[in-house]
């Protein structure tokens, strides 16, 4: 038998085998409870959760299910033995995932103690970050524990503004005088610029070449995210292969730059330095600045592009957050400085920063609201949880659409448009019910980020509403006769879906 013979039928061999343990695994049509249940092949049934996740749950919760269940199989060392004797042999992990809607539901999962973010991410999401995935231990920082430990130290750091905003000011010289831009290109490249400042140390923040890299492997991480990779971790495809590839040039490259400071003769304030007289070890210094980077560019980079968006596309809203700004920067700095723009700002005090801009407050809200409705995850490593006659037990997932409150009519009057003013006194439609409002996280998991994520954008939107004179384009250098809108079954990017739009500009303070 050749070689290449040999192959084809272990492939072959492989792929029936794969197909009896799913046959094996069929889920009967008996629900528990009010828990509706999913029925067919787990694999089928719950593809979509993996490849249009937004519109799996949309489409079940409007034939009325307010719960259901499916099964996910992930299928581990599997073996076939030939020619002789066939011998099938897998290790297979059954895991019992319940979406929830309504209110009590929304009670329950983001109040309940024993549901995990941690756990519920690992397993199910995909397209993070891991060093587990390259046997690199003692790299892992827990979303919801370490990773806020570490976090918070960082932001105590006095010398934030300064050092951001100069990097800022950096990157937007590049564009030029005046011009147009993509917004989700080049501002989303001030967001990568300032999380990596923030997680990393000045050497990788100037190192532009190596800012590139960085970003390339975590989008081969990201595009590795298939449902094969996820549900069959032993099966050697080449979205495997391209995720142990990147995360281990990932891992390499942020290692190389914690070498660096560690032999350095004088130690700096930057994060890396941080976390180095902290006492920690390379390893989670490497696993915390993956996950700080990771946090903030995916969500947060993404968002700032938003805000602009909605800001061009609302010119009474732009008019509002700009005098707000404006007003800032004559409280707070000498309005006749010969210094440079950004240098003003960073004279503006922090606390200013987070209490002196409610209209601009308002704008990050409402946006947030719009773009944040993908499903946020959890696993029960507790006691079991009554629900609808049901359990779910020690081990479930439970995953909840943030669509099912934030686009809710019963609770945001036309809850598709963009109106930053539902959140103002005497309208408050986010405390019309329980945790109506969770871009930030809620309950016992709020986003230990969002203080930073919020400056970020803040620091973004001084410069550009201040600083420039700018107005939304289309491809044709007009005002867009359609809005785009966000990809909700997109897991990580929040990409714009339909007509692209740009943001034409023109510098007016160095």
């Amino acid at each position: 038998m050749s070689l290449s013979s040999s192959g084809t039928i272990s492939f072959v061999a492989l792929a029936i085998g794969v197909l009896m343990v799913l046959a094996s695994h069929l889920l009967s049509s008996q629900s528990k409870g009010g828990i509706h249940n999913l029925t067919g092949i787990p694999i089928l049934a719950a593809w979509d959760f993996y490849t249009k996740r937004y519109d799996f749950l949309r489409k079940h919760f409007d034939s009325g299910k307010k719960y259901f269940q499916f099964h996910i199989l992930q299928v581990f060392n599997m073996s076939v033995f030939f020619p002789r004797t066939t011998q099938l042999t897998a290790s297979i992990l059954e895991h019992r995932v319940i979406a929830l809607s309504g209110e009590d539901a929304r009670k329950l999962f983001f109040s309940e103690q024993g549901l995990d973010l941690d756990d519920g991410y690992r397993l199910l999401q995909g397209g993070i970050p891991s060093l587990g995935d390259i046997d690199v231990k003692d790299g892992e920082v827990k979303l919801d524990t370490d990773f806020m430990k570490r976090l918070l130290l960082l932001l105590h750091k006095d010398r934030i503004s300064n050092v951001l905003l100069d990097d800022i000011n950096r990157k937007m010289k590049y564009w030029g005088k005046e011009g147009t831009i993509d917004p989700f290109q080049d501002v989303y490249g001030l967001a990568v610029q300032m999380t990596v400042r923030m997680a990393t140390c000045e050497e990788l923040a100037k190192n532009q070449e190596d800012i590139k890299h960085l970003m390339q492997h975590y989008q081969d991480i990201d595009e590795s995210a298939t449902p094969v990779n996820v549900l069959l971790p032993w099966f050697p495809s080449q979205a495997r292969k391209a995720q142990g590839k990147a995360t281990r040039a990932l891992f390499t490259l942020l290692q190389k730059y914690v070498d660096l400071r560690r032999k350095a003769a004088v130690p700096s304030s930057d994060p890396i330095d941080t976390l180095i007289a902290h006492g920690d070890t390379d390893e989670s210094i490497v696993g915390a600045s993956m996950g700080i980077i990771f946090a903030g560019v995916i969500n947060t980079g993404r968002n700032m592009c938003w805000v602009l968006l909605n800001l061009g596309a609302n010119p009474e809203w732009k008019v509002k957050v700009a005098n707000e700004l404006k007003a800032l920067v004559a409280n707070h700095t000498n309005t006749l400085s010969q210094e440079p723009f950004h240098k003003r700002l960073a004279a503006v005090p922090l606390n200013a920063w987070e209490e002196e801009l409610p209209m601009l407050d308002l704008v990050i809200r409402e946006t947030l609201r719009i773009t944040m409705c993908f499903a946020v995850l959890r696993r029960n490593l507790g006691r079991g949880i009554p629900l609808a006659g049901s359990t779910i037990n020690r081990g479930d997932f439970v995953t909840y659409s943030l669509a099912d409150v934030h686009m809710n009519p019963n609770i945001y009057t036309n809850p598709g448009k963009f109106d930053p003013g539902r959140f103002m006194k005497g309208k408050e439609e986010d405390k019309k019910a329980p945790f109506a409002y969770a871009a930030w996280g809620a309950g016992r998991h709020p986003c230990p980020g969002m203080r930073f994520a919020k400056l970020e954008i803040k620091f973004v939107l001084a410069l550009f509403l201040v600083g420039y004179e700018f107005e939304l384009v289309d491809g044709n250098g007009k005002f867009p006769r359609e809005f785009p809108t966000v990809d909700r079954n997109d897991l990580h990017q929040l990409s714009a879906v339909g007509e692209t739009c740009y943001l034409k500009f023109k510098r007016l303070i160095e």
